[in-house]
């Protein structure tokens, strides 16, 4: 059985709150946030930030950090942190806690995965696996970078194939990224594996005048190896119509067929069985039995370090249905029933520095889609300790 789960999706706000930029926040069931909740990362802002997000009454939000959330990544801020603030350099530690701690109801994902179950009385009563990440290439000193080729492939190879929702903060290469210019400066690793995966949903951020939504139709034939996958990545893509900037019209991409074509992915990680897998409650994140001795971690583990050879994805155990490298969980499966991706860029400032003629702001995109509802004791063993309420 389907329902209908509206995500109300931002990204870039870089330490506005909504008054500021102008916009108001839709009544939806999810909340996401694709990175970029501050403009330098001080404590100052993230608290700001999380003050006004933790206050809304979604029932669940996803953050991921971005870019210019430099204070979030502790390695990066050790060693380029003055150039940023100077003498008076932050606490990294307070500034992940004001993200941590803001509220229940915040799950901030650092390239990590988990299972969400929605349990509150007036809701959709849905269960999706979203999959969070900050990363994005860039060659001048910025938080969560990572170099273009092997480290990119290793670092999107790491994303579990039974994803329902991909939240980065970087676009995929040509879906969504496209500056003034014409360019396109998306990642093409990312562009990769998302054509593997095909989740139903993608969102991202990080190019401000990317700002929109594409639906990609992946080609029948789909190989499973990564060796293959340059030629088997590209897709018919239906470009998004929005309302104009000014609009008072709702930003709504329906992918659940009521106003438009609906969206030709059936392929949930419901399919697939959760029942060996574990949870962190205080990380909320997903963690397999054998994460816990020797064996790679699904979720905790999977932070990306540049500085450690990343030439292979983690190898999961045979027992959670997780994968190796050419190996899916469910994969023939999967492929059969995913057929369509809807990647959503949701930037709020619409504008990029030096921000000629002033900057200006985007409002948020709603997008409602058909998710699985929970059902009776495989929920249960799904959720562990992730039901919120």
């Amino acid at each position: 059985m389907l329902r209908k789960t509206r995500f109300v999706c931002i990204s870039d706000t870089h330490g506005y709150t909504p008054s500021e930029a102008g916009f108001k926040l839709p009544a939806g069931d999810v909340l996401i946030h694709a990175g970029d909740l501050t403009n330098k990362g001080s404590l100052a802002e993230v608290r700001r930030t999380m003050d006004w997000i933790s206050k809304t009454n979604f029932e669940v939000k996803i953050i991921v950090a971005g870019n210019h959330d430099v204070t979030l990544d502790p390695g990066f801020y050790a060693k380029h942190g003055q150039e940023f603030h100077g003498s008076q350099l932050e606490d990294p530690s307070q500034c992940l806690e004001a993200v941590t701690s803001a509220a229940p109801s915040v799950i901030y994902l650092q390239h990590q995965a988990a299972v969400i179950n929605m349990t509150r009385k007036d809701g959709p009563n849905t269960t999706f696996k979203v999959f969070g990440s900050p990363y994005s290439q860039f060659r001048v000193n910025w938080a969560f970078g990572y170099n273009n080729g092997k480290d990119a492939t290793a670092l999107w190879g790491q994303i579990p194939p039974d994803t329902d929702i991909i939240v980065t903060h970087t676009p995929p290469k040509s879906h969504c990224d496209q500056k003034p210019t014409g360019r396109k400066v998306g990642c093409d690793a990312l562009r990769q594996e998302l054509s593997r995966i095909r989740p139903p949903l993608a969102i991202c951020g990080h190019v401000h005048e990317g700002r929109g939504y594409e639906r990609v139709f992946w080609p029948r034939q789909m190989s499973l190896s990564r060796t293959l996958i340059e030629s088997d990545s590209s897709g018919a893509i239906t470009q998004g119509v929005l309302p104009p900037p000014g609009s008072k019209k709702q930003a709504l991409v329906d992918l659940t067929g009521k106003r438009g074509e609906r969206l030709d992915n059936d392929g949930f990680s419901s399919l697939t069985s959760h029942s060996q897998l574990k949870l962190d409650p205080a990380n909320m994140a997903l963690m397999s039995p054998s994460s816990f001795g020797s064996a790679a971690n699904v979720a905790l583990d999977l932070q990306y370090n540049p500085n450690k050879n990343n030439n292979r994805a983690p190898v999961l155990s045979a027992d959670t249905q997780a994968y190796n490298d050419g190996d899916w969980c469910d994969g023939k499966t999967l492929q059969t029933l995913r057929k369509e991706t809807c990647i959503v860029n949701a930037a709020i400032v619409a504008t990029s520095w030096p921000h000629q003629g002033g900057k200006r702001f985007n409002a948020p995109i709603v997008v409602d889609l058909e998710l699985p509802v929970r059902q009776g004791d495989r929920a249960a063993t799904c959720s562990g300790d992730l039901d919120l309420t």
